[in-house]
C-alpha cells in the first residue's frame, strides 16, 4: 500500500466525507473533506490481519486474558517514549473523548470548574458542559505564530472552584510539542491550585523531525494528581475501534476511576484490543515511521502553498496532521473567509470558534490525505483568494 493511493470513502458511512454537505454545505461529489481528524489511509497490514484473523475464527465472544494487549502497550511506551507503564495502571475506555468524560465524572462534581488552554480540541468543552461542569478558558498567547502559556494570567483567573485541568499534548489544533520546561509549568500550576491533571497525549506518535514529545508522566512530582491518556486510534487510523487508554499510576486516583468504570458497566471492544495489540509492534512502528515522513511532506507542501497567499498564515506544525490556518491578515470577516473556503474552494474544514477563545480567525485543515489532494486543496485556496495576490 502507498499513502498516495486514493481510497474512495464516500458512501461508506464515513462522517468525514458523507456528512460534509449536510454540515458545511460542501458538495459530496466535488468537495474535499479536510475536517474530522481521521486519515484517508489504511492502517498497517498487521492491524488489518488482526481483524481478518478474528473474522476467520468466526466466533465474536467476550475478550479474555488481556496480558498480551497490556504488554504491547508497555512495549510501545517504553520503546517509543521512554516511559515504563505497569499493566495494573491501564484502563481501556471507548476512545479518549469517553476517557475525558470518565475523568470529568470520576474526579469532579457538578458545578466544578475544569481548566482548558484554548483554543483546544472542541470535544473537551462539549463533555465538560454536558456533565454540568464549568469550562474555564485560559487563552494561549499567540506569539509570532507560536502558542505559549502565560501562567501569571492563569493564576489570576483561578477562583478555587476549579478541580481539574486538561492538557492537550501535543497540542490540537496548534500542533505545538510542549517542552519539558513548559510541562513542568503546567504541573506546578496544577499543584498550586490543587487540580487533577489530565494529559491527553493521543497525538504523541505523530511528531515531526526536530521535535521530541515528553510524556507528562516523566515530569517529577506530579504522579499523585496525574491521569495520562493515550491511544492507538489516531496513530494508526483506527478511530472506529473506539479504543483508548487511561493510565493512572496513583493508587487513590486509580481506585476512584475504577469505581466509576464499574458503576457504569464499561468494558472494552474486543476488536479494538486485537487491533491495538497488533499495532503496538515492530511492524506497526515501521509503518508509523513511514507515515511521519509522508505527513511531513504534506505539511511542507500545504504550508508553502497557504503561506504564499497574502493574509493567510499556517501555524508551524511540530506534531499532528491538523494545520491551523489564521485568516486574520486578510482583513475579512469570519463569514467571508469561511465562505471562500467552503463555497468557492469547496473544502470542508473545522471552524476556529469551536475550539474556544482564541480561535475566531482560524480554520483547521486535515492534511492526512493523499498528496494529490493536498495539492488540490492548495490550488483551490489560491484561486479562492486570488484577488489578494
Amino acid at each position: 500500500m502507498s499513502f498516495d493511493d486514493i481510497i474512495e470513502r464516500r458512501g461508506s458511512h464515513c462522517v468525514k466525507w458523507d456528512k460534509m454537505e449536510e454540515l458545511y454545505g460542501v458538495p459530496t461529489d466535488t468537495g474535499l473533506a479536510m475536517w474530522v481528524a481521521d486519515m484517508d489511509f489504511k492502517p498497517p497490514q498487521c492491524v488489518l490481519d488482526s481483524v481478518t484473523a478474528q473474522v476467520d475464527h468466526g466466533v465474536m465472544g467476550y475478550f479474555g486474558d488481556d496480558s498480551k494487549y497490556k504488554a504491547a502497550i508497555n512495549w510501545w511506551m517504553e520503546t517509543r517514549h521512554g516511559w515504563s507503564v505497569d499493566p495494573a495502571w491501564i484502563f481501556t475506555t471507548h476512545g479518549l473523548v469517553n476517557g475525558t468524560a470518565m475523568c470529568v465524572d470520576a474526579f469532579t462534581a457538578p458545578g466544578d470548574g475544569v481548566v482548558l488552554f484554548t483554543p483546544v480540541y472542541h470535544a473537551f468543552a462539549k463533555v465538560i458542559k454536558a456533565a454540568g461542569r464549568h469550562v474555564v478558558e485560559c487563552e494561549l498567547a499567540n506569539t509570532d505564530g507560536v502558542y505559549t502559556m502565560d501562567f501569571d494570567a492563569y493564576d489570576a483567573q483561578m477562583t478555587g472552584a476549579e478541580k481539574m485541568v486538561i492538557l492537550c499534548s501535543p497540542h490540537n489544533p496548534g500542533g505545538r510539542v510542549w517542552s519539558k520546561a513548559e510541562l513542568q509549568e503546567v504541573a506546578d500550576f496544577a499543584k498550586r491550585h490543587d487540580l487533577v491533571l489530565v494529559s491527553d497525549e493521543i497525538h504523541h506518535d505523530l511528531v515531526f523531525p526536530g521535535n521530541t514529545h515528553v510524556p507528562m508522566a516523566k515530569i517529577e512530582g506530579i504522579t499523585d494528581r496525574l491521569v495520562m491518556m493515550t491511544a492507538t486510534t489516531k496513530t494508526f487510523n483506527i478511530a472506529g475501534s473506539h479504543s483508548g487508554n487511561v493510565i493512572i499510576e496513583d493508587p487513590d486516583l486509580r481506585a476512584r476511576f475504577a469505581g466509576r468504570m464499574a458503576a457504569l458497566g464499561l468494558s472494552a471492544n474486543s476488536f479494538g484490543l486485537f487491533m491495538a495489540t497488533a499495532a503496538y509492534s515492530p511492524a506497526g512502528a515501521a509503518w508509523v515511521d513511514e507515515l511521519i515522513e509522508y505527513l511531513d511532506g504534506n505539511r511542507k507542501l500545504f504550508d508553502a502553498g497557504v503561506n504564499a497567499i497574502p493574509g493567510l498564515a499556517s501555524m508551524n506544525l511540530e506534531a499532528t496532521y491538523l494545520s491551523w490556518v489564521d485568516f486574520d491578515g486578510t482583513g475579512m470577516s469570519r463569514e467571508d473567509f469561511t465562505n471562500r473556503v467552503q463555497k468557492d474552494a469547496e473544502i470542508a474544514v473545522n471552524h476556529g470558534p469551536t475550539f474556544g477563545t482564541g480561535g475566531d480567525t482560524f480554520l483547521r485543515f486535515n492534511i492526512a490525505t493523499p498528496r494529490a489532494r493536498v495539492q488540490e486543496a492548495v490550488d483551490r485556496l489560491a484561486r479562492a483568494f486570488g484577488d489578494l495576490q
